[in-house]
């Protein structure tokens, strides 16, 4: 089974939607392959950090999106996540979906993408900067000062660029999103059992289709 899932490094339902198919492949009996695809909630410039929770304020009302953020918490803490929005900034996330391009390269993609999304949630890490870009490389044990030389080339720009045009070719608006097998979606952060009867109907429903 081969699983294309598209996130964005500061949305939290990505996160806890990658913790619950993290989860989900340690059950599942089949083989599967998992690549993390770019996506970018907004693509607008940040010229200064600001938190996100002020930046929700202002776009959601301060009630609304201090109820907003404490459903999440919840949710994502109940599977074992920490959501700090006390100190979350706001980013725009190309250069850190460029390094976890570049992380890809050294099979470590999925590595860099957890300690990003840590950072970013836990650390009040400004992945806007390149210099803490490459600190979060240096934390799971790739060289800062390569993935620094990266992040200040152009290097990964189209890759990330390639994950972005095949994300609106799909009509993807609204992340996470997983494709299966290059044909069946699966949208939202959905529960481990959820995800568990997916891969389940998606064997069967291949089974079929080959005749076996």
């Amino acid at each position: 089974m081969d699983i294309q899932f598209w996130s964005d490094a500061i949305c939290p339902w990505c996160y806890l939607g990658k913790r619950r198919l993290e989860n989900a492949l340690t059950q599942w009996p089949g083989e599967v392959s998992v690549t993390y695809r770019a996506y970018q909630l907004d693509a607008s410039p940040v010229p200064q950090p600001l938190l996100i929770k002020q930046v929700m304020a202002e776009q959601f009302g301060p009630e609304r999106a201090a109820e907003m953020l404490a459903h999440v918490t919840a949710v994502a803490a109940a599977d074992g996540l920490t959501l700090d929005f006390d100190s979350a900034l706001a980013a725009n996330t190309f250069a850190a979906h460029r390094l976890i391009a570049w992380a890809a390269t050294q099979g470590r993609q999925a590595d860099m993408l957890d300690a990003v999304q840590r950072a970013h949630f836990t650390g009040g890490a400004d992945l806007g900067w390149l210099p803490v870009l490459a600190r979060i490389a240096g934390s799971i044990g790739l060289d800062p000062g390569a993935a620094f030389s990266y992040l200040r080339s152009d290097a990964g720009t189209s890759a990330v660029v390639t994950d972005l045009t095949a994300a609106q070719e799909l009509g993807i608006t609204t992340v996470p999103f997983l494709l299966i097998d290059g044909k069946y979606a699966v949208q939202g952060a959905q529960e481990t059992a959820a995800l568990l009867d997916a891969f389940a109907e998606i064997t069967r429903r291949e089974a079929v289709d080959a005749g076996l």
